[in-house]
């Protein structure tokens, strides 16, 4: 349920009203839009009768949210969420670029790449130092060591990091690393991690799972959101099909439904959607035109050698040219890169 207040409202009007929704049973989520403040009251009680709520003084409209995600509902917020990290808006008019390799595999590796990434005018350093593989006998990464190369690495050309946690025993190493906490397509409904991922106060990019529905997926954020945790992005990696000319297929539909049904950010990966470094600029270009608010794709300096994921990572020169022909995309429909 969603009630909005009146404009102007005082403080103890504001308390008053939250303490009756808590009375009520309802979980209070607070607001603060553009002109008024919005209080989502959360809990599955389908017989109650809104006008308990729209008799107190200073409520303006109460709404039912139809939708089973309520916090990630545009019904709850109208207006999108913007995540600032230091100088960079994750959600408004810029298209954030976040790029890397997809392991950290040595010093001389990370430090290289993240030249790269920083003298393109990209702002976040990707990079994995704990990897979910398919086979168990696959490089599983570094692990604190690759942290530290990251962390060190980003430092160094002023940019922000964003690396993946598989469990929530990770969570407290890799906080004192990274910048943004990446949940990985394997863990999309791992709701334990969901939940306590909730409880910090560092930006979460989830990714989709490889079966999941839109909904699916917006429900996933529900679990990070309802745990207290606003900071909540969203990464289209593509999804698994019938299809096999690529490692996955891309949703971009997916980008403008999500916007459509929820306020947050939507970023589009399609290193992993494709699988093929020759599909992922033209699948960039087409991401930016359908309105993702940022590209996460994998760039390696010797992908040949790369310990994970090489045929779908970039050379330098063919990720510059990315930046420069998504640049123009971006022009285009009137936003930023």
């Amino acid at each position: 349920m969603v009630v909005v207040l009146e404009k102007n409202i005082s403080d103890k009007l504001i308390e008053n009203v939250i303490k009756h929704l808590e009375d009520f049973g309802f979980a209070v989520h607070k607001s603060t839009g553009v002109e008024q403040i919005i209080l989502g009251a959360i809990g599955v009680k389908p017989d109650f009768d809104t006008r308990k709520v729209k008799i107190l003084d200073g409520v303006a409209e109460v709404y039912r949210i139809t939708e089973p995600y309520k916090l990630a509902s545009r019904t709850f917020q109208k207006n999108d969420t913007v995540i600032k990290i230091k100088d960079i808006s994750i959600g408004a008019n810029e298209v954030v670029m976040m790029a890397g390799p997809c392991s950290i595999e040595n010093e001389d590796q990370i430090f290289t790449i993240a030249e790269i990434v920083a003298k393109s005018g990209a702002k976040i350093l990707r990079g994995g130092a704990f990897k979910p593989r398919t086979s168990p006998y696959a490089f599983q990464g570094l692990g604190e060591e690759g942290l530290k190369l990251i962390r060190k690495a980003a430092d160094k050309y002023n940019l922000l990091v964003i690396t993946e946690v598989m469990e929530s025993n990770q969570i407290e190493l890799i906080q004192e690393y990274t910048d943004i906490f990446q949940v990985g397509a394997r863990n999309m409904q791992n709701f334990s991690l969901l939940r306590d991922l909730g409880k910090i106060t560092k930006p979460i990019m989830l990714k989709r799972g490889l079966s999941a529905t839109v909904e699916d997926w917006l429900m996933s954020a529900e679990y990070i959101l309802s745990s207290g945790n606003r900071e909540v992005m969203l990464c289209e990696r593509g999804i698994r099909t019938f299809e096999t000319s690529t490692r996955n297929t891309f949703d971009l539909s997916a980008i403008p439904v999500v916007h459509k049904r929820s306020h947050l950010p939507v970023i589009a990966d399609p290193s992993h959607a494709t699988g093929l470094r020759d599909k992922v600029l033209p699948m960039a270009r087409a991401a930016v035109a359908a309105g993702a608010d940022g590209l996460m794709v994998e760039v390696h300096n010797d992908p040949e050698k790369a310990l994970s994921d090489g045929p779908q990572a970039l050379l330098p020169d063919q990720y510059l040219e990315l930046m420069n022909q998504v640049k123009l995309i971006a022009g285009v429909i009137g936003r930023t890169m």
